[in-house]
C-alpha cells in the first residue's frame, strides 16, 4: 500500500443540506453523519449543479457546468469518454469502484428490462474498476440489477416492485398522497438503502488490494418514495417536526415552478399532513445514516480509518412539501442547498464554512486528494487547502464569488445574497431573490425596476461567462427533444403547455 490515502465518497440522492443535526437540524436523527462532521469540517453553503439526478451527476464526475456537458434533463447522457475526475483518479495510482445509483445512463422506460450489467462498459468508460451499480428505487420495478436479483433469490422482488408500481399509480394519477405513504415491506437488510450499505461494508472488509483505493457509496435514498421502515418512523413525532415554508409561490412564476407545482398536487396540503410527510422521509435518512456507522466501523476494524478521507454529499435536495412542491428541479433553497462534509484522516477539530461551493469544487478536491491531474475547463476550487488551514485561516468563509445551478434550459447564479434565475437561450430573466430580506424566498424580484441594476451586473458580470461555456450542440439537441414532445403532444400531463425553451 502505498502513502496515499484511502477516499470514499458517499452520494446520497435528494438530500437536503438543512437535515443534518449537525448544522442545526431540531429534530434529525443523524448520529454517523454528525459524529463525521465533529471530525472534519461542514460546508453549509454547498449547492448542487443541477436541481435533477442525471445532470447533477453528470458535473460531478466531469467538473463541468450543465451548459458545457450538455445534461439539461434525465433524458440526456453525457459522454463516457469526456472529462472524469474518476478516471482522472485512477490514472493517479488508485484502485477505483462503486456501489449504488450511478444514474449516467438513461433509466426507466427507454431501458426497460435490461440489467445494469449490459451498462459496465459504460461506466468503466468513466474510470471504475470494481461495478456494483444499482438504480434508485421507482427504475427498479422495471431496470434489474444485483438488488433485484438478490431480492428474486430472497422471494422478494414481487413484494418490492408491487409497492412500487402502487406507490408510482398513485402519485401519476394524483389520487395518492405522500403522506399516505406505507412503511416499506421489506426488513433493513433488504431494503434498497440497506443493501447498498451492506454492500459497501463488504467490499470494504474484502479489499486486500496494493493501491490506495477511491470507493464511490452512491445511496439511492432518500429519493421517493419515501419508504421508510416502520421501526425508523417510530423515532420521530409527527408534531415535533418543523412545518417550513407553506406559502404558494407568487407570480411571476417561472415553467419549472409550474410544472413542480402540478406534479406536486400539495394544494390544501395542511402543516399536519406536511409534518407527517417529513417524519418519512427523515426516517430514511436515518435509516442511511445507520449503514454509514457501519461503513466506519469497517475501516476502524480494518485499520483503515486513519488514512481514509470520508466526504458525504448529495446529487440535490428535496422540497418536502416548501412552497406546497415536492421532489426537485427548482431552485429554491430545499432543491439547491446539499449536505457538504469532509473528514480528513484522523480528523480534525471541527467546524463550519459557509463558502459558497458546489460539485464542481468537490470534485476538484477529490483529485487533489489523489495527487491527480487536474480536469481541464473546469471551475472547480479544491476545498482541501480550506480544511488544511484551520477555521482561522484568511480563506476558511472564502470561497467562489457565484454558484452556478442549470436544469431544463435555464441557468441560476447564487452571491451570497442574490438568486437569479434566467433562460439560458435568450438571458431573460424569470427569478431574482433577495435571500437576505427574504430567506424564504417568498417574493420573486425578476421584474422589480428598483433591482435593475442588479440584474444587469449579473448578466454582465456572470451569466457572460456561464454562457461562454455553453455546448450550443448538445443545447440544440435538448432544444428539439423538447420541441418534438410538445409537437407530438408527448410527456408527461403535469408539463403539457409549459414552455422551458425561449430563443
Amino acid at each position: 500500500m502505498t502513502d496515499k490515502p484511502n477516499i470514499i465518497y458517499i452520494f446520497s440522492d435528494q438530500h437536503r443540506g438543512d437535515t443534518l443535526g449537525s448544522v442545526g437540524h431540531p429534530v434529525i436523527q443523524t448520529p454517523n453523519l454528525d459524529k463525521l462532521a465533529s471530525e472534519g469540517v461542514n460546508f453549509t453553503r454547498c449547492s448542487t449543479s443541477s436541481p435533477l439526478c442525471m445532470p447533477a451527476r453528470a458535473s460531478m464526475m466531469s467538473g463541468q457546468y450543465v451548459c458545457q456537458h450538455g445534461v439539461w434533463n434525465n433524458d440526456l447522457e453525457a459522454d463516457p469518454d469526456g472529462p472524469s475526475h474518476v478516471r482522472n483518479i485512477r490514472d493517479a495510482g488508485y484502485h477505483t469502484a462503486l456501489i449504488g445509483k450511478t444514474h449516467l445512463w438513461i433509466h426507466g422506460a427507454a431501458n426497460t428490462g435490461i440489467h445494469t450489467k449490459e451498462k459496465e462498459e459504460v461506466i468503466k468508460r468513466w474510470g471504475f474498476e470494481d461495478i456494483h451499480e444499482l438504480t434508485g428505487p421507482i427504475a427498479s420495478m422495471r431496470t434489474d440489477s444485483p438488488y433485484t436479483d438478490y431480492l428474486e433469490e430472497k422471494g422478494l422482488l414481487e413484494t418490492h416492485r408491487q409497492y412500487m408500481l402502487d406507490y408510482w399509480k398513485g402519485w401519476a394519477s394524483g389520487e395518492a398522497k405522500p403522506w399516505e405513504e406505507l412503511p416499506s415491506p421489506l426488513s433493513k437488510e433488504d431494503h434498497l438503502d440497506g443493501y447498498t450499505g451492506r454492500k459497501a461494508v463488504e467490499w470494504i472488509n474484502g479489499y486486500e488490494g496494493d493501491k490506495p483505493f477511491y470507493l464511490q457509496v452512491l445511496f439511492p435514498g432518500p429519493h421517493d418514495p419515501f419508504d421508510s421502515l416502520a421501526e425508523h418512523r417510530a423515532m420521530y413525532k409527527p408534531e415535533d417536526m418543523p412545518v417550513g415554508i407553506m406559502d404558494w409561490p407568487k407570480e411571476p412564476l417561472p415553467p419549472y415552478v409550474n410544472m413542480v407545482l402540478n406534479w406536486s398536487g400539495l394544494k390544501g396540503m395542511t402543516p399536519e399532513q406536511k409534518q407527517i410527510l417529513r417524519t418519512f422521509y427523515y426516517a430514511k435518512i436515518t435509516l442511511i445514516d445507520e449503514y454509514i456507522g457501519l461503513i466506519v466501523k469497517a475501516l476502524e476494524e480494518k485499520n483503515m480509518l486513519d488514512n481514509t478521507w470520508i466526504i458525504y454529499n448529495s446529487d440535490h435536495g428535496e422540497m418536502l412539501g416548501d412552497h406546497m412542491m415536492s421532489h426537485k428541479i427548482v431552485f429554491y433553497d430545499g432543491a439547491l442547498n446539499i449536505p457538504c462534509v469532509f473528514r480528513p484522516p484522523k480528523g480534525v477539530e471541527s467546524w463550519q464554512s459557509e463558502a459558497l461551493t458546489d460539485h464542481l469544487d468537490i470534485t476538484a478536491s477529490l483529485i487533489d486528494i489523489a495527487g491527480a491531474r487536474p480536469l481541464e475547463e473546469s471551475d472547480g476550487q479544491s476545498l482541501i487547502p480550506k480544511i488544511q488551514e484551520g477555521p482561522d485561516g484568511v480563506n476558511a468563509q472564502k470561497g467562489k464569488e457565484v454558484v452556478f445551478s442549470e436544469v431544463y434550459g435555464c441557468s441560476m447564479a447564487f452571491d451570497g445574497r442574490y438568486k437569479m434565475t434566467i433562460f439560458s437561450g435568450t438571458q431573460e430573466p424569470v427569478e431574482l431573490f433577495d435571500l437576505e430580506n427574504d430567506p424564504d424566498e417568498l417574493t420573486n424580484l425578476a421584474n422589480d425596476p428598483a433591482l435593475e441594476s442588479v440584474r444587469q451586473e449579473f448578466l454582465d458580470k456572470h451569466f457572460s461567462n456561464l454562457s461562454s461555456r455553453i455546448d450550443q450542440d448538445r443545447y440544440n439537441i435538448f432544444r428539439q427533444m423538447l420541441k418534438d414532445r410538445t409537437k407530438k403532444g408527448k410527456g408527461p400531463k403535469w408539463a403539457k403547455g409549459i414552455s422551458f425553451i425561449k430563443d
